[in-house]
Parts: structure tokens; sequence; C-alpha cells
């Protein structure tokens, strides 16, 4: 039997066809995000985040993503919104991962604030 595409249900057999003999994909595959990030450091100056190279080391966008959502501006809307501490990304995820990283003996991000913020 050949689905019809010219009907409603001819296209949802197609459709469904299609997703089942889809390859499977990684979690987060088809959602790379950009590859660079400039966030806004507050009072300290921008910061450019290499995402993409945080994406590709860890592997779950949960590890991050869990305070915060996936969009533009998050992080301050959150901080005004006072659902989110000034220091709380970069203490409980950045300065912690890296730091554990280092100790594992493995290459590790910056651990002071001058490395990556940027004065204005």
């Amino acid at each position: 039997m050949t689905p019809n595409p010219g009907t409603k249900t001819g296209w949802a057999i197609l459709a469904l066809l299609v997703l089942i003999m889809m390859p499977a994909l990684p979690a987060g595959a088809l959602e790379t995000g950009a590859a660079r990030l400039q966030l806004d450091g507050g009072s300290r100056g921008t910061i450019m985040f290499p995402h993409r190279d945080h994406q590709q080391r860890l592997g779950d966008c949960n590890l991050c993503h869990k305070l915060f959502p996936k969009q533009r501006g998050a992080l301050v809307s959150l901080k005004k919104a006072g659902k989110l501490a000034r220091k709380q990304v970069m203490n409980k995820l950045c300065i912690k991962c890296h730091k554990a990283e280092k100790l594992a003996g493995r290459t590790g991000g910056p651990t002071t604030c001058s490395k990556c913020h940027t004065r204005r």
C-alpha cells in the first residue's frame, strides 16, 4: 500500500514512515546553539563565552541550563526578577567545574574573574 500524499491521512502516514526510518540522533544533536555568545557580565564587563566548546566537552546541555532557559537574555532577566543570585552561575557552575577539571588532571577553564570578564 502506497500512501497518497494528496490526503491528510496520506501525509500523516508519509511523515510517520520518515520518522521511523530516520537514524537515531543523540539528544540535543539538532540544537547546537551559537558557537560563541556575548554575555552581560555586569559591572565587570562582557564575557565572550565559547558555547560550542562547552557543548562538545560536556555533552549535556542541562548541566548548565538547569539554572536558566535556553534563550537570549535569560541570565539578565532572571537576575532582575530575583530568581538568580548575582554570581550564582559563575560560582556554582563555571568556577566549580573548571577547578574540578584541573583537580582531575584535565585542562580546565579560567578560575578567576578577569580571565573571562572584559571591562567596558
